[in-house]
């Protein structure tokens, strides 16, 4: 290994963190407060102005901070977001994962269980006997849905609430994951709203 003359580079990588000398303005610390509240009540005034506009029909074309009433009022979820799984099917209802392994193998958690068996039809190989996903030891990485060639499972059900009373029932079976998402958690059809993707 080549010796390294630290003194003549022009970053200290002898340290992993550098140190950033605080100005005479940060030493006082007053003024830092007076700054951080400045900031608070500037998007407080603002945000109650224009909420108290669009009240009475005014400063339509405007946006403020909004409180999302939850359960009522859903924050829209980008279409990206990696929510339940689920298990596509083929145009005559049967599963399309061919049990191949894969989403298992590169699973980091090993939480997905499938016990392969030979399918009934002669002209396909074989498919899942059985098929779960522990969601309690899920992380959602989405390494499952890359892996499978097939593409036999996604993540796009925009499904957030994943809790239970009882923690067996958060391990999903096939027909668990085969079934039809409707409502609030379907598949999304649509773009998000633009500021969404500001």
């Amino acid at each position: 290994m080549p010796n390294i003359d630290y003194a003549k580079l022009t970053v200290d990588y002898r340290t992993s963190v550098q140190k950033v000398e605080m100005g005479l303005w940060e030493k006082i610390y007053y003024p830092e407060i007076i700054r951080g509240l400045s900031i608070t009540a500037w998007h407080f005034f603002r945000n109650m102005t224009i909420h108290t506009l669009r009240a009475f029909g005014m400063a339509r074309e405007k946006r403020g901070a909004v409180t999302y009433q939850y359960p009522e009022e859903r924050r829209p979820v980008h279409r990206r977001y990696r929510g339940r799984h689920r298990l596509t099917k083929k145009e005559d209802g049967s599963e399309r994962c061919t049990a191949c392994m894969l989403c298992e193998t590169i699973c980091p958690t090993d939480c997905i269980y499938i016990t392969p068996e030979e399918h009934p039809n002669p002209g396909v190989e074989k498919h899942p006997r059985q098929y779960q996903i522990d969601i309690l030891r899920c992380c959602f990485c989405g390494y499952c849905v890359e892996a499978c060639p097939c593409d036999a499972i996604r993540m796009d059900t925009s499904v957030m609430e994943l809790s239970d009373w009882d923690r067996t029932r958060l391990v999903y079976d096939k027909e668990y994951l085969m079934r039809d998402v409707a409502g609030p958690g379907a598949p999304p059809e649509y773009a998000p709203p633009v500021w969404w993707l500001k």
